[in-house]
């Protein structure tokens, strides 16, 4: 099976991204060939991107294929990796984040990951501020005022008001991971990478974060990974398809799932391998 060259797909796809929702759209994240090394073996190689803001991009691929990779490369996560190499650009609102400081870059790139991680030692209350609180926040009515604003806007704020000083841990796990969106969303992040945000949760759940992401892309640049297909072609705007490292294909999530231009990406799609 032939991989073509990521810039050729590219450049045609992403010029179509403008289009949507009938309006311009200005590019909040572009790779310029990344390539991610661990232990001199690539991880991915080449990767040419362009994300727009405010839209929901979808990264689909079989396991092992590079998706968490890339995702994690963009708010330096890489960093904290032995023996990691990175290459290539990576440019947050056309500006190399290789030349800020990881924590700065984070504040403007929020992640949220596979599984709920909220931190165990504080309550629900303490969660949703703990950014706010590191970045030197710390009146009281101000803190107050925000952490009920972001639970509401996770849709969580009607399940725990009046539990506020409970511990995180006493939630159920979609619970835990819509606090681990408000307390990512308070910080004003202009980006937000979800790692599989869903996998984990029952259907229930995984419905209410999905119509969270549909509803925050109003506000935000949104990428997730995704294994579940079905749910890439709910929620984004555009999906890239990622095999063996490399991008295979880039373009609107309609297109992809029902005339992709690459037989490799058809034949994933439809489920001849995965």
């Amino acid at each position: 099976m032939e991989i073509q060259e990521t810039e050729d797909i590219v450049t045609e796809d992403t010029d179509e991204t403008d289009k949507i929702s009938g309006r311009e759209s200005k590019t909040a994240i572009q790779t310029k060939k990344l390539s991610v090394y661990f232990n001199d073996r690539p991880a991915i190689e080449d990767i040419s991107l362009k994300i727009k803001r405010n839209t929901v991009t979808a990264i689909i691929g079989p396991s092992g294929c590079g998706k968490s990779t890339f995702l994690r490369s963009l708010n330096l996560m890489h960093d904290m990796t032995p023996k990691a190499r990175v290459y290539g650009e990576i440019l947050i609102q056309n500006e190399d984040i290789t030349e800020f400081n990881a924590v700065d870059v984070r504040k403007k790139v929020g992640m949220v990951f596979q599984k709920p991680n909220p931190f165990p030692t504080m309550t629900i209350y303490e969660n949703a501020v703990s950014g706010l609180k590191l970045n030197g926040k710390t009146k009281k009515s101000e803190l107050d005022e925000i952490a009920e604003k972001n639970l509401k806007y996770a849709g969580l704020w009607e399940e725990v008001k009046d539990r506020l000083k409970t511990p995180a841990m006493s939630l159920s796990g979609g619970q835990q991971q819509r606090l681990c969106i408000a307390r990512t969303i308070a910080v004003r992040p202009d980006i937000i990478l979800m790692d599989e945000p869903t996998s984990a949760l029952d259907p229930i759940s995984t419905s209410k974060i999905e119509e969270l992401i549909y509803n925050f892309k109003n506000h935000y640049t949104i990428v997730i990974v995704t294994h579940n297909m079905q749910q890439a072609a709910r929620i984004s705007d555009l999906t890239a398809f990622f095999y063996l490292g490399k991008l295979i294909e880039y373009s609107k999530t309609r297109r992809m799932f029902t005339n992709p231009k690459e037989k490799l990406t058809e034949a994933y799609v439809t489920g001849k391998f995965g």
